[in-house]
This record gives C-alpha cells, structure tokens and sequence, in this order.
C-alpha cells in the first residue's frame, strides 16, 4: 500500500536484493533507477525510499542531523537485532566510539600490517600463477582480505571459512538465517575473546579499541560485543567485493593492465580510480523528523536507501564518470565508496593498502590475464554488491 506522502509517479518495483539484470551487470541494474526524480519509492522490502540523484545521495549520507543511522538496512529487524557500534550510533553518543575505532586503526597500525598483506598476497599468487587460471572469487579474493583481517584482530585465520557465510548473510541474505541467528552466531564466536581482550589486552586491533576508555570509564560487556560485532561484519565483505571489481575491470582491459605494468607509480591513484567507478556499498538512513525534499515530503521514521554508484556514477558528481582515468587523481573523500561523513568507514585507509598490494602483487607476478573464453562474470545485489564467480585464464 502506498503512504500518503508518496505520489504515484514516484512509486517503482526495484528490489535492492534482487534489481532487475543484476546477476549479469549490478551497475547498469543500480543506473535505471536514475531519471527525472532524485527520490522514489519502492514496494519491495516492506516500502522505502531510494535517492537516485547523486548530489543527494552523498548529501543524505552526509547529513547525520536529519538521517539517522539506527535503522542500519531495509532487512527487517535487522538493525534492532545487531545494535552495532559505532555504526548504528548518532551524535553525540557515536564521538568517543568512534574515536577510540579510529586510535585502534591509526596509520601506523595499518602500515604494519603491509609485510603480512604481502606474504599471504605472494604465497597465494605463487599457487595460482602455474594454473594458468583461476576462479578468482573463491581462490583470492575471499582469502586474502578475510585472512588479513582475522590476523588483524587476533583470530585463527584457518576460521575464514566458518566466518565467511556470516559476511555474506549480513550484506545479502538469502533467507537461510534469521537476523538473530545472525547476530547469535557472531557472538557466540567473538564472546571468549571479548572477554580475554578485556581482562588481558593484548597487541590485536579489538585490544587496543578497548583499551581506550569511553569518557574516562572501561567498555561494558555489551558495548565491547556490539563494537567487535560490527568490526567483525564489516571486515568479511567489503574488501573482497572490491578485489573482485578490480580484476574483473583489467581482465576486460589489457592497455590498463599494461600501464600500470609500465608505469607501476600509477598504482596507488590506480586504486582510487578503481575504487571510484566500482563501487558496491549501500546504506539505510531512516528520517528523523519531516524534512521537505526533491518535492515529496520524508516522515519520521521513513527509510531512505542510499547507493554509492548512484554518486559516484553521475555525470553531474564527476566527469565522464564511467571512464576509468587512473591519473584522474581525484581525493578518496569525493567519492562515496567508503562513505561520508561521521560515519566513514573506518577501515578505509586499510582497505586501501590492500587495495594498492593486491595491484602491486598481481601485475608483478601474473602475465596478462583475462576473462576465461566462454565465461561472463555473475553478480549479486545487496546492501554490499558482490561478484560471484569471476573466471580468470592467462597464458
């Protein structure tokens, strides 16, 4: 049924989990919701709005006064069952959480884990580069980020592949696990460790978050759990996303794989650029009063569905924005692939770094590889994109 505030000419069928010619192109799925409106509605997932104008995606995203980040996605019930911190927190109680992610994640932290992204980078590409070819996704992509990440925080890397589905099942749930088995599974795994960091911390990224005090007091136990929890989420899909995207963008185009060969100083604004045109990352933001906007009015309480593409893609945000320029030299912080504003991922400066390794690594080790003879790449939709299955062969 559609609510009152939302005109018939605003209403459209699109599914965030499921858009129409999704599985064989996300992006062009994510353009046709573009048109003459920035705002519309869809009757999918319960009813939501969706912006399709860039400038107000990123100014929506931006604007923590006006749009809440409780709701966290249009799943139901998801948001209330997971209680993340810091990213389910407004101002003023998200600052000092906030704050002391961010000490956790300082630059020097993050460059030292350069000599570990190598080493699994390297031992993973000496397997692969014999074979002539591989299945990328399940072979690189998933491994490597995810195995970074666990040794980040302290974890057993060899509990990837237990932890994995959980990624997959926050950022495109396919029905198998309720949002509280979700949350449940999570937590039973990171409970023992939560509480040895807090009685004993130690040198990982979960210890030093919770060393530091939130306004001079210790992190409760439930504090501690919705944070780890949300780190943890946020660790198992975003990078692997990304890497997918990467490889599947130079493996359609030899003169820019050659270049970055030739010119291995591009790598770095490389990275950038790739991460500008490909990205997969939504968010809900759910109005926190009545707010006038694109000639419809938002109620309290409205959930408003935000893609990065529909910014990042649009020709009124960047020039010719589906080219990929690699001396385009754009600041990360224009585009919205890791967010705006308070609410930033918080891991950007590392996913970066992989990003840039990963580049580096591969192009160093792999001749010219491109997408298996008689094979297209698959994709699926949610509120982070992912590609599936991506068929690699080099000579």
């Amino acid at each position: 049924m559609r609510p009152d505030n939302v005109p018939a000419d605003r209403v459209i069928e699109f599914d965030v989990f499921a858009p129409p010619g999704g599985e064989s192109d996300y992006f062009a799925a994510w353009d046709t919701v573009r048109g003459k409106h920035g705002l519309l509605w869809t009757t999918a997932n319960g009813g939501h709005w969706i912006a399709a104008d860039g400038e107000l995606t990123r100014q929506i995203w931006g604007d923590a006064e006006t749009f809440s980040s409780e709701a966290l996605a249009v799943t139901p019930g998801l948001g209330e069952a997971m209680r993340f911190i810091p990213l389910q927190q407004d101002a003023p109680e998200h600052k000092p959480f906030r704050s002391a992610i961010m000490k956790g994640f300082g630059n020097n932290h993050v460059m030292a884990m350069e000599p570990v992204i190598r080493s699994v980078t390297r031992d993973l590409i000496a397997d692969l580069r014999p074979r002539q070819g591989c299945e990328f996704m399940q072979e690189f992509a998933e491994i490597v980020p995810i195995h970074v990440f666990l040794t980040l925080i302290g974890v057993p890397t060899e509990d990837r592949a237990k932890l994995r589905p959980l990624g997959q099942q926050l950022t495109r749930p396919d029905g198998t696990m309720t949002v509280e088995q979700l949350r449940d599974a999570a937590d039973d795994y990171l409970r023992p460790y939560i509480v040895e960091r807090l009685a004993n911390p130690g040198q990982d990224l979960f210890s030093r978050i919770l060393a530091i005090p939130i306004e001079g007091r210790p992190w409760t136990l439930d504090e501690a759990q919705r944070m780890c929890r949300n780190l943890l989420f946020g660790g198992l899909d975003t990078v692997v996303s990304m890497f997918g995207n990467i490889a599947l963008h130079l493996a359609r185009n030899p003169k820019d794989q050659a270049l970055l060969r030739e010119r291995p100083d591009l790598i770095p604004q490389a990275a950038d650029e790739l991460m500008r045109r490909y990205p997969m990352v939504s968010v809900t933001r759910n109005v926190v009063h009545d707010v006038d906007m694109d000639g419809v009015t938002l109620k309290e309480g409205d959930l408003v569905y935000l893609n990065s593409s529909i910014h990042n893609l649009d020709p009124k945000c960047f020039d010719n924005p589906l080219a990929v320029d690699f001396e385009r030299n754009l600041p990360p912080v224009r585009h919205t692939t890791m967010g705006v504003g308070a609410h930033r991922c918080v891991g950007a400066g590392l996913a970066r770094l992989e990003a840039i390794l990963f580049l580096e690594e591969w192009l160093s080790a792999i001749p010219t590889f491109r997408v298996r003879e008689g094979t297209s790449p698959t994709y699926r939709a949610g509120n982070v994109g992912a590609i599936t299955d991506l068929r690699l062969a080099w000579d």
